[in-house]
């Protein structure tokens, strides 16, 4: 009797004849390459050195801020503090009209802000529809903006003649829409689906209810983002309220920080003896503690924001 072959399901090839394929050979990886890892320390270096470039001015502050006087004058604080001392932080922090100012910069930053981003979105949205009539044109009247003003005396003519001067108006208004701000949120309402959009209008929702219940919260990324620039940008502007307002009591903390930095080189600029010496050092010594009140609040807010903003850039930078 014979013995009857094993028979082959259809559609599987049989296995005569066929040998094991031998594994594919490794092949270097760029990991590996010695360019890489040349790279790899160069880059590692260049950005150390970014760093340090960037880090040592605001650390230098602060140990300032904490020094004593003596060091200071004789330029022993580096990244350290040196005699402790918060002497210059309770004479800062007494004055009334710091914290005046202060509230003034809370109360600028909040308002510029909300208004700024209500209207840089609204704008954005608009010009993202590519079916929009007149599209081109308001593009390029944003754009225009961007390498043309009408100068500082104009300016000044134009706030005055509206009755702004000495409002918080003369603020928020004249620096509501950043061009840079605008076309990156444009670009980013222009990646997100059509069919979104498309499918809110067969569900009777109109324009605005698109906007609000549809594209704003598919865009907390580049939203969070563009709050984070706009509010930067307004709590550290200072040459519109200096420009604006004549009154100490409408001044920006920044404005209060000025006028230190302006006396402390007023009295250099005079000399004298020893007595003006200690004055300009102990302004210096204010500054410090000035500038690091000035910058905590808004480096607070950064971390709360940060995981939206390498994603809010970059989404809304590239389309596709």
């Amino acid at each position: 009797m014979t013995t009857n072959p094993t028979l082959t399901p259809p559609g599987k090839p049989s296995d005569e004849g066929l040998s094991t394929p031998a594994a594919p050979r490794r092949r270097r990886g760029i990991q590996t390459s010695r360019g890489y890892r040349i790279f790899q320390v160069v880059n590692g270096i260049v950005l150390t050195l970014v760093v340090v470039v960037t880090l040592y001015p605001f650390v230098n502050i602060v140990a300032r801020s904490f020094s004593d006087e003596f060091y200071i004058r004789s330029g022993q604080v580096n990244l350290i503090p040196r005699g402790w001392n918060l002497e210059t932080y309770d004479l800062v922090m007494s004055d009334s009209m710091f914290w005046t100012n202060y509230r003034n910069t809370v109360v600028y930053t909040v308002v510029a802000t909300l208004i700024a981003m209500v209207m840089t979105t609204c704008y954005a949205y608009v010009l993202s529809k590519p079916h929009l009539k007149g599209r081109g044109a308001l593009v390029g009247i944003a754009v225009f903006t961007m390498f043309f003003t009408g100068g500082l005396i104009p300016n000044y003519v134009l706030i005055n003649n509206l009755g702004m001067r000495n409002t918080i108006w003369a603020i928020v208004l004249p620096n509501a829409i950043s061009v840079f701000n605008l076309l990156v949120m444009k670009a980013f309402f222009e990646s997100l689906p059509v069919e979104l959009e498309e499918a809110a209008a067969v569900d009777g929702l109109s324009t605005y209810g698109t906007l609000l219940r549809i594209v704003i919260p598919l865009s907390k990324a580049v939203i969070a983002t563009m709050v984070l620039f706009y509010s930067v940008s307004f709590w550290n502007s200072w040459f519109s309220a200096f420009l604006y307002m004549d009154r100490s009591d409408l001044f920006p903390v920044t404005v209060y920080l000025r006028n230190l930095i302006a006396g402390a080189t007023s009295a250099t600029s005079t000399g004298g003896g020893i007595g003006t010496s200690d004055v300009v050092q102990t302004a210096a010594s204010i500054q410090a503690v000035t500038i690091v009140l000035t910058v905590v609040p808004i480096l607070m807010v950064y971390p709360f924001v940060q995981r939206y903003f390498v994603s809010g850039v970059m989404l809304g930078a590239v389309k596709g």
